[in-house]
């Protein structure tokens, strides 16, 4: 069974190494990901953002950050699962509870980055009611060529 926490500094590797794992699995580790993982506590908490840790059976298998774009508008981002855990529904019940507690926090907007070659991830997304929007101006990730959003109002 999955449980869902707000991020401790004792999950900060946790955190960095689940997202590494995944992007060097399909990708490479770019700049920005660097940023934001290497101190996600500034990068991210620390600029209004949030980060959740999923745990199965105590152990950190999944994660997202909320990323802050303005007081109604958040990206969902750095969202991962074990490769070992995948296929259990981690992902979904991460998105489920972001969505929630976006809602609950009165945010508008949240929106993603994310890739084309992702079939698995996008089809949660649309999923969930993400809908795909047109890329402008975006230079944070060289691999994201889809931009999708999700009006919570």
């Amino acid at each position: 069974m999955l449980v869902i926490v707000p991020f401790e500094t004792k999950y900060t590797q946790n955190f960095k190494d689940l997202n590494i794992a995944w992007i060097t699995e399909y990708f490479e580790v770019e700049d920005k990901d660097r940023e934001l993982l290497d101190d996600s506590q500034a990068a991210i908490i620390d600029k209004g953002g949030h980060i959740f840790i999923g745990l199965w059976h105590n152990e950190p298998v999944g994660c997202f950050a909320l990323i802050k774009k303005n007081e109604k508008r958040f990206e969902l981002g750095k969202m991962a699962v074990s490769k070992s855990h995948r296929g259990l529904r981690i992902g979904q019940q991460l998105l489920s509870y972001a969505i929630n507690f976006a809602k609950n926090k009165n945010y508008e907007v949240l929106e993603l980055y994310s890739s084309t070659k992702l079939d698995t991830a996008l089809h949660i997304y649309r999923k969930h009611g993400f809908t795909i929007k047109p890329m402008v101006d975006y230079i944070d990730y060289l691999r994201s060529d889809i931009k999708m959003e999700l009006k919570l109002k």
